[in-house]
């Protein structure tokens, strides 16, 4: 249905540009001075929205939108309806390639530096030249020095790869220290979402202890005029008026891995205990169109990054919910473009494809049972916490963990049409065997195709689901897959056709004029 409502716009877009170009040849010369064309005839938007949803292409957004067709599935602590996607709205859609300078199948920095800058480098590489010997200017960067606000949000780490690559320059995504100094000195106006990576920040490299880390970040951002909120009251409080923030949750002041950095997966938030720590994608992007909206205009990249995390993990219902999530965060940006429709652009793409992530299951043929996902209720971060607790206890058997399996995912009901094969069971029972020994019979190469570097009972379980669904995946990391562009507002049809990834960050910095 989206397709054909996809192709729809697209032969609309052709028939308004015909038109056009009839009645230019038609009219007298007077008249051929009103004609406007589509394509080419834009007013330089004041407000530009970039979304990227890290991992994400077009099977991410099909399931998403399969999923979304049930009305049973809706996210657990959230008020998002079911239905159509936000992104569904949108009038033009293009393809990306994703390609890295130095690497085919493209990591983020590669990615989000393209997309930022309009040009490749290689891999680890955070807005620099492939060699490291120059920085390249970000459309964030250009868009203040020309007086806007500049906002950037991200559900993953602050410092991680995508939101550094906006007010970042450094040879490798892994220098946390000199990210966090750029984030601290950029003067940009609103920081918003995942923390740092404190246990990485010190400048010799080397952790002194958390206690030194949180300070030695928090007084840079202090220095250079930040507010640091990680509360909800206080983050409920802020407005145009509050000055440059620095806004994030709670938890993360004793955050010493990337996973406890970023935000919870969606699917997950029934497990925090304190609402300072349940603050939203959504919600974040929410507050930035607050406080960043004023006369001059503004710029805001928002991340959806834990897409890519589930997707690592083959874990296309947590995938699925972020997704959501992430969407969610653009209906805000289109609530706002229909206030502004003369002053805004909005532009939504992925920085590249994770998992390999395919409709359609070798086992199941031509069918799909995408019912079947509704039964996971937990992320497979938060269960293989749980497995982890089992094999330091030592005292939990196969039955009881299939117990458990059977209540979190719904494997083993009959009654849900989740029976467990003889096969199925005894995948499970060598996976379960392989987490709780850490050894396995299977040699170096097997276990790292089956297993990835993820818990090998979990990623089981996600993948026996997922099959029984209909749903399969080719690997555990990107892929090179072409990913779509969806585009809204001043100079949208720009985004049409078929083009490289640094295209998109030269069309956003032509149209909103960021470069003289």
């Amino acid at each position: 249905m989206n397709f054909i409502k996809q192709s729809v716009r697209f032969l609309s877009a052709a028939l308004i540009l015909a038109s056009s170009l009839f009645v230019a040849t038609s009219c007298s010369d007077d008249e051929k001075e009103v004609i406007i064309d589509p394509t080419t005839d834009y007013k330089t938007p004041k407000y530009v929205f970039f979304f990227i949803g890290d991992g994400m292409s077009n099977p991410q957004i099909n399931i998403t939108e399969a999923a979304l067709n049930n009305a049973s599935f809706s996210l657990k602590s959230a008020n998002v309806g079911v239905g159509s996607l936000n992104i569904q709205e949108f009038p033009i859609v293009g393809m990306q390639t994703t390609h890295a300078q130095d690497r085919y199948v493209t990591g983020s920095a590669a990615s989000a530096t393209a997309l930022a800058t309009g040009v490749k480098t290689t891999i680890g590489t955070i807005s620099q030249t492939g060699d490291h010997s120059e920085n390249l200017q970000t459309m964030a960067e250009m868009a203040k020095e020309k007086g806007m606000k500049v906002g950037i949000i991200s559900s993953v780490s602050i410092d991680h790869a995508t939101p550094a690559c906006f007010y970042a320059h450094t040879g490798s995504r892994n220098n946390y220290y000199t990210i966090g100094q750029d984030l601290a000195t950029s003067n940009f106006d609103y920081f918003a979402g995942g923390g740092v990576r404190w246990n990485k920040y010190d400048s010799d490299g080397e952790t002194a202890g958390l206690a030194e880390d949180v300070n030695l970040f928090l007084n840079a951002l202090n220095t250079n005029g930040y507010t640091y909120v990680n509360t909800r009251s206080a983050f409920d409080a802020l407005n145009s008026e509050s000055g440059k923030i620095v806004a994030t949750l709670e938890k993360f002041e004793t955050s010493v891995s990337a996973n406890s950095a970023a935000l919870p997966y969606t699917v997950d938030l029934d497990e925090e205990t304190s609402e300072n720590n349940t603050i939203t994608l959504s919600e974040f992007t929410q507050k930035g169109i607050e406080i960043l909206n004023n006369d001059k205009g503004f710029f805001m990249m928002v991340e959806g990054g834990k897409i890519d995390w589930a997707c690592h993990a083959n874990d296309v219902v947590t995938a699925a919910h972020n997704t959501v999530e992430f969407d969610k965060a653009i209906g805000y940006a289109v609530d706002f473009y229909k206030e502004h429709p003369d002053e805004t652009l909005i532009v939504v793409t992925g920085d590249h494809e994770c998992g390999g992530l395919t409709l359609g299951y070798s086992a199941t043929g031509y069918a799909t049972a995408f019912d079947l996902l509704l039964n996971q209720t937990v992320s497979n971060e938060s269960f293989t916490a749980k497995v982890a607790a089992w094999r330091a206890s030592g005292d939990v058997t196969f039955e009881t963990a299939l117990a458990t399996v059977k209540d979190v995912f719904g494997l083993g009901d009959e009654s849900k049409d989740l029976a467990l094969s003889n096969y199925e069971k005894e995948r499970l029972q060598e996976a379960y065997n392989t987490s709780m020994t850490g050894t396995s019979d299977l040699d170096k190469e097997e276990t790292d195709v089956i297993y990835g570097y993820y818990d090998p009972f979990t990623v089981t379980i996600t993948h026996i689901l997922n099959n029984k669904a209909g749903i399969d995946w080719t690997t555990y990391s990107h892929t090179g897959a072409p990913v779509p562009v969806f585009a809204m507002g001043q100079g949208e049809y720009q985004f049409t056709g078929y083009y490289d990834n640094t295209d998109i960050g030269k069309k956003i910095i032509e149209i909103a004029g960021y470069q003289e």
